[in-house]
């Protein structure tokens, strides 16, 4: 270091500096932080097969291929989840309907009990009360449409900085990386082992996520169009996407649809959602998930639940993958601290090691 860089680092205006223009750049990205998230998460998620693809095509051509890749298998779920809910949207809509004119016996005697001791005046059908609750829903969401179209083209313009900053990071990853080593106050072989530890979580996490995602979603599907429930491709779409929220998971979408079956006096097919969400949605997440983590990653299933509420919490749905990672890393990063400093080689038993010096010793003094 030569002394006029030690001169500027000993000056306190040089760190104030630094703090502005740290808060400044943050201004600036704040908008596109979540886009710079789950670019960072892709190109972690794909740096291995950017490695593959650029010894034939070189780094530009393979990141343009990856990026293309990505977004088609981004853009392909979203059509086709808008074909399923415009092709099945009347059918639910139309089931709830039903539904609502005319509640279950086992509702009626329920209400009836529940009118009979209850202090206030009820209606007589419940199923007053559950239209009342749809057309209150109605009109809540109803001047609140050209908010979702805005929160669409929102989402459009983030999925096309994160396409964008993806592709800068496949081709330039190796840049990244080594700015990334220089800046991490690390030793070489502890910063490589996070990076590496780090990487290695992410594609466990999404991708046992996203696995799980698909197969709870197709049997929940394939559970109700065989159970008889009214628009099953719509429902498996939507077990798939609740599936991906922490703790309750599908079972927000099967347990009331069993609960409804048993109130309806359909106790056979109740029975059958029951055991099928139970040993099949629900089991597919439990076998699934370790079969991919397996080898990857040994992260105690406390800190994947904590850093997927608390991640979900503070940052969002990105916090799905944030949350673990950040935890991993700071349990990474206070270990540290406990270990002791890598010995070179094999470590020799105190005994040999006596011997070896004596042996040293006498061979100086010779």
């Amino acid at each position: 270091m030569t002394d006029r860089r030690r001169e500027y680092l000993q000056q306190p205006l040089f760190y104030l500096l630094v703090l502005i223009a740290g808060y400044l750049t943050y201004l600036i990205l704040r908008p596109f932080l979540v886009s710079l998230g789950w670019a960072a998460i892709f190109g972690m998620m794909f740096y291995r097969g950017q490695v593959v693809l650029a010894r034939r095509f070189g780094p530009t051509r393979a990141a343009l291929l990856i990026t293309m890749s990505t977004a088609l298998l981004i853009a392909a779920p979203a059509v086709m989840l808008a074909s399923v809910l415009a092709h099945e949207a009347p059918q639910v809509v139309q089931y709830v309907q039903q539904a609502s004119l005319t509640a279950p016996r086992q509702i009626e005697r329920v209400w009836t009990l529940a009118r009979a001791k209850s202090p206030l005046e009820l209606p007589e059908d419940p199923a007053v009360v559950i239209r009342d609750a749809v057309q209150r829903a109605a009109m809540f969401l109803a001047p609140r449409a050209g908010a979702v179209v805005a929160d669409a083209f929102a989402t459009l313009g983030s999925l096309f900085v994160m396409l964008f900053v993806l592709f800068f990071m496949l081709r330039d990853g190796d840049v990244f990386g080594r700015h990334l080593r220089k800046v991490l106050p690390l030793p070489a072989d502890e910063c490589d082992r996070l990076i590496r530890n780090t990487r290695d979580l992410v594609v466990a996490s999404v991708g046992a996520g996203l696995l799980v995602a698909v197969a709870q979603g197709l049997i929940g599907g394939v559970a109700f169009w065989l159970i008889g429930i009214g628009a099953p491709a719509f429902w498996g779409v939507v077990i798939g996407f609740c599936s991906l929220i922490p703790v309750v998971g599908a079972a927000i979408v099967w347990v009331p649809a069993a609960i409804w079956l048993f109130l309806s006096g359909a106790v056979g097919r109740g029975v059958t959602m029951l055991a099928v969400g139970v040993l099949g949605i629900s089991m597919v997440d439990n076998i699934l998930r370790p079969l991919v983590l397996s080898g990857r990653t040994a992260v105690s299933g406390l800190v994947i639940f904590l850093g997927l509420l608390g991640g979900v919490a503070a940052f969002g749905f990105i916090g799905l993958v944030l949350g673990p990672i950040i935890l991993v890393i700071t349990g990474t990063l206070m270990g540290m601290f406990a270990r002791p400093e890598p010995v070179e080689g094999p470590a020799a038993k105190p005994e040999e090691a006596v011997e070896k010096r004596d042996v040293v010793g006498s061979g100086n003094r010779r």
